[in-house]
């Protein structure tokens, strides 16, 4: 039997088969025994093939091959990997200039991340409706930014309905991946979206600004207009992994777009003689906030980096 891994409880999965049926899977034991160097080897998104016992229980043996994912490093086991959810059309990235902050560091790594595995990201900047004079000025700063490198920017405000209609249009047909920090309003949007669906939400700590988990697990939410979104729990930092050192200036389309006048084509961008990305960046083609995140990730073999927040 064949469905699609809808949500994703940590020890259960819960299927949705062709035929419409829910049914709760657990995985069996060969999965850990293969080469698979991640700590959820079937993820949110996942087409899988299912067999059920005459007992009811029912178990994962196969799953069928990914057209994409999105991963992170393992917060907790730094050599391992964690599949955020798979087989994606489109990605929100759910960001706060304020209440919490968002750096542009952990924005660069997700973007990074996505550009390695062709996942079309947009950028959703929440809360509009609490930013002060200067938070709007660095808002529109960041904005400017990552539409001149080629990433469409949505102001919103998730608790007022602000812009919500544009995001609405976009997700029709598609399966989105909502990610973010903790605490950006991730599920105030998505109960917003789908009326009636009342996932639980929690303020921000305003001692520290950071952002408190409220989803703890990883599920697709069916949309009446049809597709779905998943909703991930907040993620605090976004290690890169299985990106090889050549390849990273590749997943920054300005950085990619200037390497191609570099006097060597191994030219890594840092030191090397007629590098044409610093010329770039001297001349304020590049910006600097973007260059120094293509560096953090370049240091992210480094052991000691492995978990830091980004």
């Amino acid at each position: 039997m064949k469905g699609l891994v809808i949500k994703n409880t940590g020890s259960w999965y819960q299927v949705c088969t062709d035929d419409g049926k829910i049914v709760d899977c657990k995985i069996k034991g060969n999965f850990r025994l293969k080469d698979i160097r991640t700590t959820n080897p079937v993820a949110v998104g996942d087409r899988v093939l299912i067999e059920q016992n005459p007992e009811g229980t029912a178990f994962i043996t196969e799953i069928e091959d990914r057209k994409n994912y999105i991963i992170r490093r393992s917060s907790n086991l730094s050599k391992q990997s964690h599949i955020i959810a798979s087989n994606i059309d489109q990605a929100f990235l759910i960001v706060t200039v304020n209440y919490p902050i968002t750096t542009t560091t952990f924005i660069d790594r997700f973007l990074a991340t996505a550009e390695a595995y062709s996942i079309p990201v947009k950028l959703v900047f929440n809360k509009i409706d609490r930013y002060k004079i200067e938070d709007f000025e660095y808002l529109d700063a960041i904005i400017h930014l990552y539409e001149s490198i080629g990433y469409p920017c949505f102001k919103v405000s998730a608790r007022q309905e602000i812009g919500l209609e544009n995001l609405n249009e976009l997700l029709k047909d598609k399966i989105t991946l909502l990610s973010g920090h903790s605490g950006v309003g991730k599920s105030t949007m998505i109960n917003k979206i789908v009326p009636g669906l009342s996932l639980k939400t929690q303020d921000i700590s305003e001692y520290h600004n950071k952002g408190m988990h409220t989803t703890t697990f990883s599920e697709m939410i069916s949309l009446s207009v049809g597709g779905y979104i998943i909703d991930t729990p907040g993620i605090k930092g976004f290690g890169t992994i299985d990106m090889e050192d050549n390849e990273i200036s590749h997943y920054f389309p300005e950085i990619f777009k200037f390497s191609k006048d570099c006097k060597f084509n191994n030219c890594t961008h840092r030191k090397e003689l007629n590098c044409a990305v610093v010329k770039a960046l001297d001349d304020r083609l590049i910006s600097q906030s973007r260059y120094n995140s293509y560096l953090s990730i370049l240091e992210d073999k480094a052991e000691s980096k492995y978990r830091e927040a980004f």
